[in-house]
């Protein structure tokens, strides 16, 4: 399988703050690879380099073969990108935008905007004013107009924030529908469910890349303790008495219950002792497997020891 991006110890400074520090690692043909991490941890800066819009410090990438510094019209010509902020114009209809865009990359076939009008779920809808449709829509033709040039390599910069649940995993819909076509997508993203659509994720946390694996490789390597889920009356207080013991090493809240990260060494008796202990004598626990929120709020937290952390 071809490899489509490949970064090596690429790191980037502003003055003396580095935002991406020696990262390395590589998409093959046809992945969709999610990449995660919070606000300031890198990510967009990183596809900014990849992009060519801005020079490493030190490093090097290269993306469909071609060098992420130097060549980045060659780059350009055979990659869509979707940033954060819908680069669409409000006061044109949807034909408008399609077909402005199309000519920025010398496309000037209708029969390829009526495809991508058809793939997107815009057809009678092309002389809809960009101002008056909702967000879900004004996302789809986004992504048509990243799509308009045929691309081999999508890079979509958090496509789906403010976008309801439905209308994401419509728009993940599109995503396959386009990877089965063999285009290649790397996708930043806050929502740990929309992680789970990925093949590989890999995981940001203060410009340096902690892990890169599948969802399913992440939930059962990185983690060696035990996670229980603790249903109790009085969540707040017994989340302080969890917080407080010396069994726990972390607590967080997860809907109408708690989730207690112990060691290996503690069992359920010792977990319900502590609870009783407080004034909870009524809790009940059970043995969970890790979610994949679980292991990306450890790694943010730099709660996993990176030594253990899987790699490409």
């Amino acid at each position: 399988m071809a490899e489509v991006i490949h970064a090596e110890g690429l790191s980037k400074k502003f003055g003396e703050f580095t935002a991406v520090d020696q990262v390395s690692f590589s998409v093959q043909q046809g992945e969709v690879v999610g990449y995660l991490g919070p606000n300031g941890s890198g990510k967009t800066t990183t596809i900014r380099m990849l992009l060519g819009l801005l020079r490493p410090t030190a490093g090097s990438a290269t993306v469909l073969g071609f060098d992420a510094a130097r060549e980045t019209e060659q780059i350009r010509k055979r990659i869509g990108y979707m940033s954060q902020k819908f680069a669409l114009y409000r006061d044109l209809t949807v034909l408008e935008n399609l077909d402005f865009y199309a000519g920025v990359y010398g496309q000037r076939s209708r029969a390829r905007l009526d495809e991508i009008l058809e793939l997107m779920g815009l057809t009678g809808m092309e002389n809809e004013l960009v101002s008056q449709l909702s967000t879900g829509w004004r996302q789809r033709l986004a992504l048509g107009t990243a799509m308009v040039h045929s691309p081999q390599l999508l890079f979509l910069d958090e496509p789906t924030s403010g976008v309801d649940p439905v209308a994401r995993r419509s728009f993940w819909d599109l995503i396959y529908e386009l990877v089965g076509q063999g285009v290649t997508a790397l996708v930043t993203t806050h929502y740990m469910d929309e992680a789970e659509y990925c093949g590989r994720v890999a995981i940001m946390r203060r410009g340096r890349l902690l892990a890169m694996d599948t969802p399913a490789h992440l939930k059962t390597n990185l983690y060696d303790g035990k996670i229980w889920e603790v249903f109790v009356p009085e969540l707040m207080s017994a989340f302080a008495a969890l917080e407080a013991a010396a069994i726990v090493t972390r607590v967080r809240l997860s809907g109408d219950h708690l989730r207690a990260f112990t060691s290996q060494a503690v069992d359920k008796p010792a977990l319900l002792q502590v609870l009783a202990q407080a004034g909870f004598a009524n809790s009940r626990a059970q043995l969970v497997e890790p979610t994949l929120e679980d292991i990306f709020l450890l790694l943010a937290a730099g709660e996993v020891d990176e030594e253990q952390q899987p790699q490409e």
